[in-house]
């Protein structure tokens, strides 16, 4: 089981997200209503579009919302999860934070000819000998500047380096190519980097769209459904779906774990939920307890449960003015809050 101090850290992003698509969902479109190019296009679907599309406006509105939110999971909900699972983080090697590691001319000439025979398909993927081959090279010809990259989830340990890049669509086959390029690149900095260490670079994929379930995955499936997938990537040096989130989480049924997170919170209630909580004149309340319960809000159910220790504890115009702030801010927890309150507690 996921602890529960990291399901309530889940619970924040699934809050905030939430919060902020609520914040852009196109309930009124009459100010969007000129999308030519769009309509013109659409009318060759009137057909299928017909007794599912009443209001075309509205629809063009809602992808665009909906391209908003794959955005925001790609580029946030998925990594931030991560890092609170692996406690892991994300890692920039560029020359600007003086992190950039250096390859040999051996690793760059090692690289561009692995690359080369599984495009041509001479060779299929094979993690522990491009492994030995970039390692090899790493003591061998004149030092050269690395290409910059970033490390969506980077976790150190005292004897292994691992990271991960995290995709959240099925990449075309120039991508592939272009990512399997990336990382090997990475991987050799990181040999040099990290001497001694055991190097390991994963390519992610949050869920498995061939999947029939959604928390069910089958890489090879997978793979094939991409575009020259299975000519670039050896199946274990891809996480997909559960296997991902078990890796990250190092428990099982993870992805199911934070399936049922989101679904506790994402009802139809939600945006009235969220306001019954925010709002402090609530507390105390009927529901509010259960509420923060449903949601797994466990620190804010800590202070609640200890109300009247609390109150015993407000001797200071700050104590109080702390005390009566919300619970969120700026759609996230407010945590110096919540630190604040607790240490009146512990003396």
């Amino acid at each position: 089981m996921i602890p529960v101090q990291k399901r309530e850290q889940i619970a924040f992003e699934v809050i905030r997200t939430l919060v902020s698509r609520f914040n852009s969902f196109p309930a009124d479109v009459s100010g969007n209503r000129n999308a030519p190019f769009h309509e013109a296009f659409l009318k060759a679907f009137a057909l299928k579009l017909e007794d599912k599309v009443p209001d075309l406006p509205f629809f063009i509105s809602l992808s665009s919302w909906l391209h908003g939110l794959n955005t925001t999971l790609g580029q946030s909900f998925f990594e931030n999860v991560a890092h609170i699972l692996s406690d892991g983080e994300k890692r920039d090697f560029s020359k600007d934070n003086g992190n950039l590691a250096d390859i040999t001319n051996a690793q760059k000439k090692a690289i561009s000819d692995i690359v080369t025979d599984l495009k041509n398909g001479n060779l299929s993927p094979n993690l522990a000998r491009e492994n030995a081959i970039l390692q090899s090279a790493a003591r061998e010809g004149q030092l050269v500047e690395a290409n910059k990259f970033t490390a969506d989830v980077f976790i150190e340990d005292d004897n292994e380096i691992v990271a991960i890049e995290l995709k959240t669509v099925k990449p075309n086959a120039g991508e592939m190519r272009g990512e399997k390029q990336k990382i090997l690149e990475a991987k050799a900095s990181l040999f040099r980097k990290y001497p001694g260490k055991r190097i390991a670079f994963f390519l992610g994929f949050p869920f498995d769209p061939t999947s029939e379930t959604p928390t069910g995955y089958d890489k090879r499936r997978f793979l094939r459904s991409i575009i020259d997938g299975e000519k670039y990537w050896a199946m274990e040096e891809v996480l997909l779906a559960g296997e991902l989130w078990d890796w990250l989480s190092g428990d099982e049924q993870a992805m199911e774990q934070i399936l049922d997170i989101i679904n506790r919170i994402a009802t139809p209630e939600f945006i009235d939920h969220y306001n019954f909580l925010s709002n402090i004149a609530n507390r105390g309340k009927e529901g509010y307890v259960e509420l923060l319960q449903k949601w797994g809000l466990v620190s804010e159910l800590f202070l609640v449960e200890r109300h009247e220790q609390l109150q015993n504890r407000l001797t200071t115009t700050r104590d109080r003015r702390v005390y009566n702030q919300s619970m969120f801010k700026r759609h996230r927890y407010n945590y110096e809050r919540y630190f604040h309150l607790k240490e009146l507690l512990a003396y």
